[in-house]
């Protein structure tokens, strides 16, 4: 599998900012990494070109969570040294093992958008690259997918942000920030 300068690139800025918020010792410094990973996905997600998925995880997973986070954070009367308790070896053991597992798949991945990928080549995908078009009246086939074909699933992930937003509003709106 090869990958582009611009995936690596943000590939190494995910990996920094996830060892970043598992090493820290400050509990908001974490959170400000965990969000910078979570805007890493995001932006692998519209270098993948699924603009939908990576809306809502920059709006979900870097915006409402980080905000909910630091509120938490906030609103704790633990003192600063008792927030972040130290990693473990089994903790440090397991994550190294999620990561060697991880990395031993990722180069069994087909490339990104190549033709013999078996996505590309699969029946629906051609099913939909054939009869997108006609049935749905609709100039740009992910947009026919994403409105026609999967307008239920799009609705579901619309919901969600706006759940999201609305409950984050709600939360902000009883705090008493002094």
């Amino acid at each position: 599998m090869s990958l582009s300068v611009p995936v690596a690139a943000v590939l190494l800025f995910m990996l920094g900012s996830a060892l970043a918020a598992a090493a820290l010792r400050d509990v908001v410094g974490s959170i400000v990494a965990f969000a910078g990973y979570s805007f890493g996905v995001a932006v692998l997600w519209a270098l993948l070109r699924a603009p939908d998925v990576a809306l809502t995880e920059a709006a979900v997973g870097a915006g409402i969570t980080t905000v909910l986070f630091l509120l938490t954070i906030a609103r704790t009367s633990v003192s600063r040294s008792e927030r972040f308790e130290g990693i473990s070896l089994r903790s440090g053991l397991a994550v190294v093992a999620i990561v060697v597992t991880v990395g031993a798949t990722v180069p069994a991945l087909p490339p990104v958008g190549a033709a013999g990928t078996p996505v590309l080549a699969g029946d629906v995908s051609q099913y939909y690259l054939t009869n997108a078009y006609d049935q749905t009246g609709v100039t740009n086939v992910v947009t026919a997918v994403l409105v026609g074909y999967r307008g239920f699933d799009t609705l579901g992930e619309v919901a969600v942000v706006f759940a999201a937003g609305i409950a984050m509003l709600l939360v902000l709106r009883r705090e008493a920030f002094v």
